[in-house]
């Protein structure tokens, strides 16, 4: 039998909401117009040791990229429920491995989970765990410098989108 250690801790997390007096498809088609989907060819690059064409390509990229897209109000129709909610992976690759080198586990973060949804009264939203302070568990100046920078860009981008 193998001898395990786990560890359990409790962290303080900032959610943000931010709502919107537009319609869903508004605020959905302008988040996807603001921040462009990532091309996963640079992901093909790193896996086949191309780290300087990779890296050029990645400092030509945007400050945010959509990594992925799941429809998550498609899921509720299983429960026979009507819902438009998006879950978005959103982030930019250099900056996770900016937090990673200096703590490997920022990696469970990278990128953030983002949900647009529309609520049962109708109200659009943008959802998320405020970046700086998920990555803040990790006592780590250099994180939390990274993280910061990472907040700024993301809820700036949010609010263009709602607006």
């Amino acid at each position: 039998m193998e001898n395990q250690t786990s560890f359990m801790k409790t962290i303080a997390v900032e959610h943000v909401t931010i709502q919107s007096s537009n319609s869903f498809a508004v605020v959905k088609a302008k988040l996807e117009r603001l921040i462009p989907r990532i091309d996963d060819g640079i992901f093909t690059l790193l896996r086949y040791g191309e780290t300087i064409r990779a890296l050029k390509e990645l400092e030509a990229l945007p400050a945010l990229s959509i990594f992925g897209v799941r429809d998550h109000g498609a899921l509720l129709g299983i429960a026979g429920l009507q819902r438009h909610a998006i879950q978005y992976d959103i982030g930019n690759p250099l900056t996770a491995s900016k937090m990673s080198r200096h703590h490997i586990s920022a990696s469970l973060y990278a990128p953030i989970r983002v949900l647009l949804r529309e609520d049962a009264n109708g109200v659009v939203a943008f959802e998320y765990d405020r970046p700086l302070s998920v990555f803040g568990q990790f006592g780590n100046n250099k994180v939390d410098a990274v993280a910061r920078k990472l907040d700024e860009d993301l809820q700036a981008a949010l609010v263009a989108a709602v607006s």
